[in-house]
């Protein structure tokens, strides 16, 4: 029997397993994926097939400067990888040919929805999120990088196949995940650090903590070729509430140079209607001459009583309490803050946004106590455009950063079955 995959046909006879990384497509991402993957790859029957997939369209790599640089440093040639654009994944669950293995995350999606009974197994480091969890394996552990959870499964399971190319990718990204390890940013815990030292242990001849830590570091902020549109959905989470949406980028630069960008308002207004938007939040993300992380917020809103209201919520909080101080902004559509809490990533920052939209469409609902039907509470903001009520609260990844009718995205291009069983061979052997 035979199975259309992307035009072309697909032996019946051999189930593909797929490796999904999230759709953040990090280092951490990435990396869990390639190496899970190859796990077990070497450790299953001979006949099974295990892909790892990048969860992005292969045109959106070069906005990852530090999984391009990884990759490079670690002698992977980008042609052997397969990104999401490259392999349909419906057309192989619709045919009954897909098992999927998540790792670095665990909510798939609504584009995607389809695919969850596909998934049977979860390896994440994220909190559980029961009403969006697939019923299947799941392993779930707090700690700072999804790679520890391979590295450990490895370890435990085949130490005898790890070689020095997965040992670096995995050994490099936990060290980019965990802030070098550093007890006062507070990522790292216990278990990160034990498998950091067995990696060492192992294989004495991995760079030096500081060396990869640096040069990844680097890499991941490097935004100097990007546009401000590639800035902002480099690194982008979504949350949604009664129709409206939230965007929250994060910008690897100051905040100040970040607002001198020329055309940035009207940049910022353009993102907003490209991925209907009605709030956009950057956290601007730098690291200052003594190597300490500096964080900064921008609130850009046209419409004044959600800014404000988002704006009062984020000042007022106090578990956590993110210590702004307000910074000068030009423009009225657009709030600045310096964050002096820098314990405060944009994971902790969504539930406090989700919180602002809360008391948002709270003080919209007429004395009755019946909700407004008109206005903000049911619409976007932006006219003409209208958006899904049914995502999940708090989606754990940035939305896709192509947009359908993109035209970057001409179709899935034609990838023969040989071709994926050739990649596979392929990392395997580079690996």
């Amino acid at each position: 029997g035979t199975l259309l995959l992307m035009g072309c046909r697909w032996n019946e006879s051999r189930p593909l397993h797929v490796v999904l990384g999230n759709e953040a497509c990090d280092l951490d991402s990435m990396v869990s994926a390639l190496a899970l993957a190859f796990y077990l790859a070497k450790t299953t029957e001979a006949e099974e097939v295990f892909v790892p997939v990048l969860n992005i369209n292969r045109a959106e790599l070069p906005l990852r400067g530090d999984n391009v640089f990884f990759l490079q440093k670690i002698n992977i040639p980008e042609s052997l990888l397969i990104f999401r654009d490259e392999i349909d994944l419906h057309a192989l669950h619709q045919a009954g040919q897909l098992t999927l293995i998540l790792v670095d995350h665990h909510v798939l999606p609504k584009s995607d929805a389809a695919l969850e009974e596909a998934v049977v197994e979860v390896l994440d480091h994220r909190p559980i999120e029961q009403k969006h969890c697939p019923p299947c394996h799941v392993c779930v552990e707090l700690v700072g990088s999804c790679a520890t959870l391979v590295t450990e499964r490895i370890l435990q399971g085949a130490p005898e196949i790890l070689d020095g190319q997965t040992a670096a990718l995995l050994h490099g990204t936990i060290i980019l995940d965990c802030v070098n390890m550093d007890v006062k940013v507070g990522k790292a815990t216990p278990k990160d650090s034990k498998y950091v030292e067995k990696l060492e242990a192992l294989f004495p001849d991995l760079p030096k903590r500081n060396d990869i830590f640096d040069s990844l570091q680097k890499a991941k902020f490097d935004v100097s070729g990007l546009t401000t549109e590639q800035m902002l959905r480099k690194d982008q989470k979504t949350i949604f509430r009664q129709g409206t949406k939230v965007a929250i980028s994060a910008i690897y630069m100051d905040l100040e140079a970040f607002l001198q960008r020329s055309g940035l308002i009207a940049d910022l207004h353009a993102f907003c209607q490209a991925h209907s938007c009605d709030v956009l939040v950057t956290m601007t993300i730098f690291f200052n001459t003594h190597n300490e992380p500096v964080r900064q917020l921008a609130i850009f809103c046209p419409h004044a009583s959600l800014r404000m209201t988002i704006c009062g919520v984020l000042e007022r909080s106090h578990s956590p309490s993110l210590k702004l101080t307000p910074a000068p902004s030009a423009h009225p559509h657009l709030q600045a803050y310096l964050q002096g809490n820098t314990q405060i990533s944009r994971k902790k920052l969504l539930p406090l946004l989700q919180e602002a939209l809360s008391a948002y469409f709270e003080s919209m609902r007429i004395p009755s106590g019946q909700p407004e039907t008109e206005g903000v509470a049911g619409n976007s903001l932006f006219p003409g455009l209208s958006q899904d009520e049914e995502e999940p609260p708090l989606p754990p990844t940035p939305m896709n950063s192509l947009v359908d009718e993109c035209p970057l995205d001409q179709g899935l291009p034609k990838l023969s079955a040989e071709a994926i069983f050739e990649k596979c061979s392929q990392i395997s052997q580079s690996q």
